[in-house]
Parts: structure tokens; C-alpha cells; sequence
């Protein structure tokens, strides 16, 4: 994603009207992911909703030689209310919304076709953002998908669930386990999320 480097937040850079420009975002994507690949990244996970975005970075990638550099495809990503503790943590300044460019959360059938759209273009996994309030959208999509598929329990999930455990409302461990095992029985084969290391020493 680019949002990180425009001083007006989104996931990529804007056109002389101020929308974002989809093609010339892409560009740099490829640019990203080869850099990241030639410093070693096994995976890159592009987040940033670009149409086309996996097929430009999967054709980058192999002209660049880096063949066996996998791609994690944000497949389906939400114009979510629960990014607040992220974007609050990195500062980011964002100039309007991103719904022009990632899926309106009343959207369920999007996110199949924009799944299938990303295996066609070469995505070795895919995933859906957010997790726990999109665990319906997981399910259809692990019920298509050929490739492994992964969720993201994201900071304002986390957030949640640590802000009912510090005011005595719920048990923390229990809770955090339950949200994990939801996202799971969903049909994640992989989860990130912030509980990682803690989850595993647990469950190990």
C-alpha cells in the first residue's frame, strides 16, 4: 500500500482531479514488490484494493526472476469502522474515505468475484478483512477458493476485546481464544492478528 508515503493517506497516488489513479498505483506496486522480494520478503501482500493489482505485481515478480515469491492477495477488503486503533497508532492522516476502492460492507457478493478475479491473476492465498464482523464473507470464500485463505482480526476487533476484558466485562483469554477459534471454524487457514504470539504460547 502507498499510504504510508502521501501526506493525504490513501492507498495510492491521485490524478490532477484528486481521485486515485488506479494504473499508475499499480506501477509502483510492482516496484514494491520486487524491491521487497529482492530484500528477501518470501510473501508480499499488496492491501491496497488496485483493480488488477496481483496480476501486475505476479508479472513484475517474474520478469524480476523472483518466481517463487508468493503473493497473499487482499481479496476481500472492507471500507471497515474497525481500522480506527490502526490508523490512530500510525498517525495517518487520511483525506476522506477509501470506499471509492475497497467493498462496501453490505456487499457479499463482491467479494467472491473479486476473490476469483485475484486466484485468475495469480494469487497463491487470499484473504478477507476484516475478520471476526465478516466471518459470513470468510465462509463463501474458503467454500471457492482453491487457494489457502486467510483472515485478518484487525485492531479495532482486538481493541474491542481488550477494552471489555480491562473493565471486568468479559474473561480476556477465553474471549481472545473464542474470537481465534470463530475465525478458524470460518474457514481461515491462516489468521493475523495482534494475539499471535500470545495465542500460540497458549495453544502450544
Amino acid at each position: 500500500c502507498l499510504d504510508e508515503f502521501t501526506d493525504h493517506g490513501h492507498c495510492g497516488v491521485l490524478d490532477d482531479a484528486g481521485n486515485v489513479d488506479n494504473d499508475a498505483t499499480n506501477a509502483i506496486y510492482a516496484r514494491l514488490a520486487v524491491a521487497q522480494a529482492e530484500a528477501g520478503a518470501h510473501v508480499v501482500s499488496p492491501s491496497g484494493m488496485m483493480d488488477g493489482q496481483v496480476e501486475v505485481i505476479r508479472e513484475a515478480l517474474d520478469a524480476a526472476g523472483h518466481t517463487n515469491t508468493a503473493i497473499l492477495a487482499y481479496s476481500a477488503k472492507y471500507a471497515s469502522a474497525f481500522y480506527g486503533p490502526f490508523r490512530e497508532a500510525v498517525d495517518s492522516a487520511l483525506t476522506g474515505d477509501r470506499k471509492t476502492y475497497q467493498m462496501d460492507s453490505a456487499n457479499r457478493t463482491e467479494a467472491i468475484l473479486e476473490t476469483e478475479l485475484d486466484i485468475q491473476e495469480g494469487a497463491d492465498m487470499v484473504m478477507v478483512k476484516p475478520a471476526m464482523s465478516y466471518l459470513d464473507i470468510l465462509r463463501d470464500v474458503a467454500n471457492i477458493s482453491p487457494v489457502p485463505v486467510a483472515a485478518y482480526q484487525i485492531s479495532g476487533e482486538y481493541a474491542m476485546i481488550e477494552a471489555a476484558a480491562a473493565n471486568g466485562w468479559i474473561e480476556r483469554e477465553p474471549a481472545m481464544l473464542e474470537s481465534l477459534t470463530a475465525i478458524r471454524r470460518a474457514g481461515a487457514q491462516n489468521i493475523l492478528t495482534y494475539y499471535a504470539t500470545e495465542a500460540a504460547r497458549l495453544l502450544a
